[in-house]
């Protein structure tokens, strides 16, 4: 989601003296200087390739992004950025920050007009310059160019008629034929504009990885209603409507019979119009009229992808495309709609956040003093809502759609949540393990270790210490598949026409079950309609979802030796991951991963494959990565990374109901992180030969700490060089 629909969330807060976190004597503050970019053990820039599409465009093979080149399979590990407002050497030093810490993608977000939809060329240039210095970092770029919510059309915009400035256009793009026209000026502004100097246009350049046609719109989305739509605008489309049950009945009067006569007040049939139902009618009430429309809006909504996809081809485009990545109203009977008209790109986006009922104004896109939140650890699967059951949903659960890759596009655990130390090797473990292909956090909105940019702060910085402080063993994990690719798990194959007939998915994806909505499905057979398959098979291994003209038909392994909800614990098909989800603890078993995350404290010692990790942090996460790509057990040369959690200075909270914080004050620079406390012990037989050596914020040495026999875990220290050589 974006600044104006996130349900963004920031964290209750273990309240101390005066309603401050903790006392200060039990925090440091992160201020990492300028980075010089010397020669760092952190420095990941060798993950990337020399210059970004030196390999060749990007493409799909096998389900999986590849170097068309030479059919590598890459994962991409991202985020949404540059922050804007940067010169070129901003951009540039971003860039190289950026390749240091893993990313190898950047996803440009941003309109590529002004304000009355023409096209802005001081953008399109700043997007080529953008391509350009990330390319020398061995970046790709991914340009998102249209999102309704930065259109505001006048009313003198005569191919927009009906607008007068106060509405978003939300679904006008996908059949208004002058705005489609409006909007792929945007597109050749951009791809086919020679840059000044070499005179290369960016549909020439394989850097580009890939385009996005629309950002968080739908026709299944609860925008799409006659109060968002203005009269003309709602009158073209009632229109084709219209039109489309005359070719399919023969007739208006033939269509309403088929429909028992039920008639809607603003049907016109003189007129040849017909109305649409509200969406909460359509997949609650499922009547002929509803299974009518849901296939005609598909319809609409599919066939304008598959004409921009076929017009940015045409253009001579040869990267990936694809289509949107939005939510629907009802993730059981419209998101297979919705997942469906995607699978007309190359690969199927989405996007998620792990909010936490953050209210007060503004609260969107800002955190304010005033504010309300609660506090939620992913970890636990804890509800939204304190108080409530367990909520099995989570951004990071994923499903693969008719063989194709998938992407996260935007995703984030929003600040000040405390539980945001989780975030970073959630989504690395996990994305890994389920066979995500990209993941991209929202979002870059600074490139310096910046609290507060403003008078408020942004709900979504990555420039924290538990965010982009926790990349580098992350990115290894899950660029290297330090975690390994799960088997399948789940099998789903739905009928084309059944969901034209709104009966929905057995998995849907982003529906929060809670633990009293769980059906009893029998495991390792056939799961019959409308039954729900356990979301916990998302932390078991991948899942695949197929739409077919054959029968319906969905089969899951046999999870009981996985999933144990009585212990709450559920494990990989792998055996590298093991989430227990009643206490909040997810361990890393793999050879070449090894590490512990959340509640530290009450896990106790926990005993790894070749470490052992003790900590009294109540919350934090200890990683233990080869960067040799060696068995952690043969390594000689090891990052062990480790966090505990952040705030910013001056932080304070109050009470303001049970299990819900206000926000006294929002705080300033700098970042404060809790001190670390703990040992990591090496089981190999030569630990006593394997040096270890603190490094700053930057990645550089500061102090001898001994050998791998036993690590004392400095109260100041995220970083520590583990080698042998």
């Amino acid at each position: 989601m974006k600044k104006f629909f996130l349900a963004s969330c920031v964290a209750g807060l273990a309240f101390g003296v005066a309603g401050v976190w903790a006392a200060d004597g039990e925090w440091w503050g992160f201020a990492p200087g300028t980075d010089e970019f010397k020669t760092s053990p952190i420095d990941l820039r060798f993950l990337n390739e020399k210059v970004a599409g030196q390999n060749g465009f990007i493409g799909v093979k096998g389900g999986r992004f590849v170097h068309s080149g030479t059919g590598e399979p890459v994962n991409f590990w991202a985020v949404n950025g540059p922050p804007g407002g940067l010169d070129r050497a901003g951009v540039r030093q971003t860039a190289r920050m950026l390749a240091k810490r893993g990313v190898n993608l950047v996803r440009v977000h941003g309109a590529l007009f002004d304000k009355n939809g023409e096209v802005d060329m001081q953008k399109v240039r700043r997007g080529m310059m953008v391509v350009e210095e990330m390319k020398a970092e061995g970046i790709y770029t991914l340009f998102s160019i249209y999102f309704p919510l930065w259109f505001r059309p006048s009313k003198d915009l005569e191919w927009l008629p009906g607008y007068d400035g106060s509405r978003h256009p939300f679904a006008t793009l996908m059949f208004n034929p002058e705005f489609q026209a409006r909007y792929r000026r945007w597109w050749e502004a951009l791809l086919l504009t020679p840059a000044e100097g070499s005179g290369r246009r960016l549909v020439e350049e394989p850097a580009v990885m890939g385009l996005e046609i629309q950002n968080e719109d739908s026709f299944f989305f609860w925008t799409f209603s006659a109060a968002n739509i203005p009269e003309p605008q709602l009158q073209m489309l009632e229109k084709m409507f219209g039109d489309w049950l005359v070719r399919r009945y023969g007739s208006l009067e033939a269509a309403f019979a088929k429909w028992g006569g039920a008639r809607e007040k603003r049907d016109d049939a003189a007129a040849g119009r017909v109305a649409f139902r509200p969406l909460w009618n359509m997949f609650n009430e499922k009547r002929p009229r509803d299974m009518d429309t849901a296939r005609f809006l598909f319809e609409m909504q599919r066939d304008f992808y598959r004409q921009m996809y076929q017009f940015l081809r045409k253009l001579g485009f040869k990267g990936v495309i694809c289509a949107s990545n939005w939510a629907t109203a009802s993730p059981e009977v419209f998101g297979p709609l919705e997942a469906w008209s995607y699978v007309e790109g190359d690969f199927v986006d989405r996007h998620g956040y792990f909010g936490c009922n953050h209210k007060g104004p503004n609260a969107e896109w800002s955190i304010r003093e005033g504010h309300t939140y609660s506090d939620r650890s992913a970890l636990r699967f804890d509800a939204e809502v304190p108080g409530k059951p367990k909520q099995f949903v989570h951004p990071v659960m994923d499903i693969h759609y008719q063989g194709k890759p998938t992407m996260i596009s935007e995703t984030t655990f929003p600040r000040p949540n405390r539980y945001r130390t989780e975030a970073v090797l959630y989504y690395a473990a996990f994305g890994a393990l389920q066979g995500t292909d990209s993941i991209v956090h929202f979002a870059l909105d600074g490139s310096q270790w910046q609290v507060k940019p403003n008078f408020w702060m942004q709900p979504w910085t990555l420039m924290s210490p538990v965010m982009m402080g926790q990349f580098p063993a992350a990115a290894l994990i899950y660029r290297q598949g330090l975690i390994a690719r799960g088997p399948v798990v789940a099998q789903v194959r739905l009928n084309q026409e059944d969901l034209l007939q709104l009966k929905g998915t057995p998995l849907p994806l982003g529906a929060s079950f809670d633990e009293l909505r769980l059906k009893d499905v029998p495991q390792g057979v056939e799961v019959r309609a409308g039954q729900r398959i356990d979301p916990l098979v998302h932390y078991v291994g991948r899942t695949e979802v197929e739409f077919s003209q054959q029968p319906y038909s969905a089969k899951v392994a046999d999870l009981k030796g996985w999933v144990d909800r009585q212990k709450q614990v559920v494990s990989s098909a792998t055996g590298e991951l093991e989430l227990d989800f009643g206490r909040g603890i997810l361990k890393l078993q793999g050879a070449r991963a090894q590490g512990v995350c959340g509640a530290l404290k009450e896990a106790g010692a926990v005993e790894l494959r070749d470490v052992t990790v003790n900590s009294e942090m109540e919350l934090g996460a200890v990683v233990v990565v080869p960067l040799d790509k060696r068995p952690i057990a043969q390594s000689q040369r090891l990052l062990l990374q480790v966090m505990s959690e952040e705030r910013p200075t001056g932080f304070q909270v109050e009470p303001a109901g049970p299990g819900t914080n206000r926000i006294v004050n929002i705080g300033r620079d700098p970042w404060q992180v809790r001190a670390m406390s703990g040992e990591v012990r090496f089981k190999r037989a030569d630990a006593a030969r394997l040096k270890v050596t603190a490094l700053d914020g930057n990645g550089y040495p500061v102090a001898e700490s001994g050998d791998a026999r036993r690590i004392p875990l400095r109260r100041e220290t995220v970083y520590y060089y583990i080698s042998g050589e």
